[in-house]
């Protein structure tokens, strides 16, 4: 990933949080066939070691989990807050108009080897910890052990897991960091003004909070 320093983020606490808050990533790996990419929710847990370890599950069906290259890295690419900034926004526009758009974003690359876990007491565990994770938002939330015994085993029976070891991360937090005082303000109080969800946590990131 082009990586200007001023965009760089290692901190691997606010790495880790974007995981968890964005938890679907592009998974990319490579097989016989050439490169591949699936869209998989990843569970992040800090350990072992010093980046943590992803874990998820695909359909049986799905030839990523036998077709991936034994001991080849795979990257699995996770995106967070993004947002339009238009030069309208700038100061410097007015006063000078040498100014363009352009597109912040937070992104975080994991790096590791995947393993495939094809046991269904390890898989149980794995979606009670993925569905615990995702459903402590709601007043009353859904658990694995709500639905049939029967139909688990069932629907168990359809999954294989993967087991993504972290061996290395890199983060890229482009929240204009490289505009001026004035220009960053600008951004800030236009992408408030956008008004959605995604526009607020980025523009919280641009006046320099969580993260």
């Amino acid at each position: 990933m082009y990586m200007p320093r001023h965009f760089e983020q290692d901190d691997i606490a606010t790495l880790h949080a974007l995981m968890r808050n964005h938890p679907l990533c592009t998974l990319v790996t490579l097989s016989a066939d050439g490169l591949n990419a699936n869209h998989i929710p990843l569970h992040l847990s800090p350990e072992p070691g010093s980046y943590g370890i992803l874990r998820g599950h695909v359909a049986r069906v799905n030839p990523v989990w036998s077709n991936v290259k034994a001991d080849t890295e795979v990257l699995a690419v996770f995106q967070g807050p993004q947002a339009y900034i238009t030069p309208s926004w700038y100061p410097t526009k007015a006063e000078s108009g040498k100014a363009v758009p352009t597109w912040n974003y937070t992104a975080v690359h994991a790096y590791g080897t995947l393993r495939c876990v094809d046991d269904q007491e390890w898989l149980r565990n794995h979606l009670d910890a993925l569905t615990n994770a995702q459903e402590a938002v709601f007043s009353a939330p859904w658990k694995v052990s709500d639905a049939p015994d029967d139909y688990i085993s069932k629907m168990l029976n359809a999954i294989v897991g993967i087991e993504i070891s972290i061996t290395h991360l890199q983060g890229k937090w482009k929240t204009s960091q490289n505009q001026p005082e004035g220009n960053r303000a600008g951004v800030e109080r236009g992408l408030r003004m956008v008004g959605t969800t995604e526009a607020g946590l980025m523009a919280d990131l641009v006046q320099g909070r969580n993260g």
